[in-house]
């Protein structure tokens, strides 16, 4: 599935994307401003999240809840590890074992650690505005 949209219609994606996963660990994939953490911002968002969503790059994990206190998930960003066995020093199993959404950046750095139900989001620059996503499982 492939879909190209622009930051006005990001909400529109996201709200699109919910309904044909199904999975809760989603990986997104792409260069460094592709828009991850802004396709991120617009799940936690249509997911009824209440918190500021921001890239965790130098904290690694955020954790988000929804209005009433009840955790929504878990975003994490990989970026910065060196190797993938840092992400078992972080707890990432527990996190995993879960029954909440994952949003993960950089998954390629802990691909080893990734559960076999993941839906991958591959999103590609086409200019300035636009960009297309591709959704594997």
């Amino acid at each position: 599935m492939k879909i190209t949209y622009t930051q006005n219609h990001i909400k529109e994606v996201a709200r699109q994307l919910i309904t044909k996963i199904k999975s809760k660990t989603l990986c997104f994939y792409g260069e460094m401003g592709a828009g991850k953490t802004t396709l991120i911002k617009a799940f936690v968002q249509e997911l009824g999240g209440t918190n500021t969503v921001n890239s965790p790059t130098f904290g690694i994990v955020n954790e988000y809840h929804f209005d009433n206190g009840t955790l929504l998930g878990y975003h994490f960003d990989f970026y910065r590890l060196n190797n993938e066995t840092e992400a078992l020093d972080l707890g990432l199993e527990d996190y995993l074992s879960q029954n909440v959404w994952i949003f993960m950046e950089w998954p390629e750095k802990i691909e080893t650690y990734l559960p076999e139900d993941t839906t991958h989001i591959h999103i590609k620059v086409i200019d300035s505005a636009t960009r297309e996503i591709t959704l594997k499982k």
